[in-house]
């Protein structure tokens, strides 16, 4: 007679975080906040202490984080594409209402925890949320053995978590504020210097050549601009001659890649909304992951790679920037 036998299932488990909860619960405790408007967290460096001390604290290895987030038409901000680029990070995007509601979010992270439950892929689940949405969720991974420990934030005052979802979960632990601190930062006020203004010129003899004014990067990089050479009288003034690379092969020239660096930033701001592009301010550094993106759509409008030259890659932030700097009423100098 043929016997099954039990395979043991080997301990792993998965981080579901409401981002919602955390950073409203965190700001309120921390900087006195009611907006997100009023100050920046750096993801990143907290999502790694997050799973740090969930290593800390349970056995087993790590499937994944779940980071569960809203946008108005779910369109990612910013921030929410450079956590979407982190490894072992799943990124869950709900709606964000006129209200500042997130809707569609507990049904997302029911829906996750639930299968990896049915499916056996975790015996353990950290749950950072405080609503009492998310008790279905809980209950349904229970019900598949799934052992959930619920993480809070430290309340102001009071609880900032539900009663049942409280009673309904195997562990509770509250982060402390000293724990969430160094995450979480006030946001300053934006100062971006102002070009300055244009040199008047003598009209005794020849007038003096004007200094060639910075480009945003070389603005915010704190570089003096380089000075090319001007063409003689009969030579053509303008745009400088596409610059070959390394292969002898001739770039895309500066006036165009300064139109298509001003095309995807109007692109974007139409796109993703002007909100999303501020958040990039005050530049001229962009994050790896939207550098990338500016990239490729580029790569896209010409139909070629600019990898081989980085000149154009330049050019190509630099019309980037003016557009949204003019976008935002910010004063920079242009490179010509």
């Amino acid at each position: 007679m043929a016997t099954s036998e039990l395979v043991p299932q080997p301990a792993r488990y998965a981080v579901f975080v409401d981002a919602g909860y955390l950073y409203a619960a965190s700001g309120a405790l921390l900087l006195e906040a009611s907006s997100r408007r009023e100050y920046r967290v750096a993801a990143e460096k907290l999502i790694r202490a997050l799973t740090s001390h969930a290593a800390e604290g349970l056995r087993g290895e790590l499937l994944r984080v779940y980071w569960f987030d809203a946008a108005p038409r779910r369109q990612p901000t910013v921030d929410q594409r450079v956590i979407a680029n982190l490894p072992l990070v799943k990124l869950r995007l709900g709606n964000l209402n006129a209200q500042g509601q997130q809707k569609g979010v507990d049904a997302q992270l029911r829906a996750d925890l639930e299968a990896l439950a049915r499916h056996r892929a975790i015996t353990d689940a950290v749950l950072l949320a405080g609503d009492e949405d998310m008790l279905p969720a809980v209950e349904a991974a229970q019900r598949y053995g799934v052992r959930v420990h619920l993480w809070g934030v430290e309340p102001t005052h009071g609880s900032n978590q539900a009663e049942w979802l409280v009673w309904e979960s195997d562990t509770v632990e509250v982060l402390a504020a000293d724990f969430l601190r160094p995450y979480f930062a006030k946001a300053g006020v934006l100062a971006v210097p102002q070009a300055s203004p244009p040199r008047e010129t003598t009209v005794t003899g020849a007038a003096p050549k004007a200094a060639p004014v910075p480009s945003p990067s070389q603005v915010f990089a704190g570089r003096a601009p380089s000075t090319k050479p001007v063409p003689a009288a009969g030579g053509r003034a303008g745009s400088p001659l596409p610059v070959p690379n390394s292969d002898g092969k001739l770039g895309p020239d500066r006036h165009h890649m300064l139109e298509i660096g001003e095309h995807v930033a109007q692109k974007w701001i139409f796109e993703r909304g002007r909100d999303n592009i501020r958040d990039l301010l005050p530049g001229p550094i962009l994050p790896p992951v939207i550098d990338k993106e500016l990239l490729i759509e580029a790569e896209k409008e010409l139909g070629r790679s600019l990898r081989p030259y980085q000149e154009a890659r330049t050019w190509l932030r630099d019309g980037f920037w003016e557009r949204v700097y003019r976008e935002f009423g910010i004063g920079i100098g242009t490179s010509h």
